[in-house]
């Protein structure tokens, strides 16, 4: 599967306003945790956990399984779907 085909997928798997919204906050909190682990390992615990906790609550709203069950590439695709959604809006605001 393309890049294209992935976040297509992906986009397709986010489309419930709540689950785009517990991704919002749910991925960052992810990605924040990883490096956080060797400097703050009790933080970077919590925000992975509550990451989790929202990106699980998210996908009960949508009524879909986590992407990432059927291919562990979205846990990847995942953060860099947000990115570029974050970018298109910084550059909408922008103009």
């Amino acid at each position: 599967m393309r890049l294209s085909e992935l976040l297509e997928k992906y986009k397709q798997d986010h489309q419930h306003p709540i689950n785009q919204l517990t991704h919002a906050f749910g991925i960052p909190m992810i990605v924040i945790s990883i490096p956080l682990v060797f400097v703050q390992w009790k933080t970077a615990l919590i925000l992975f956990v509550a990451g989790w906790i929202l990106q699980f609550i998210g996908h009960a709203f949508e009524g879909k399984k986590p992407s990432f069950f059927s291919n562990p590439r979205f846990l990847l695709i995942g953060p860099y779907w947000l990115a570029k959604k974050w970018a298109q809006w910084f550059k909408k605001s922008g103009s």
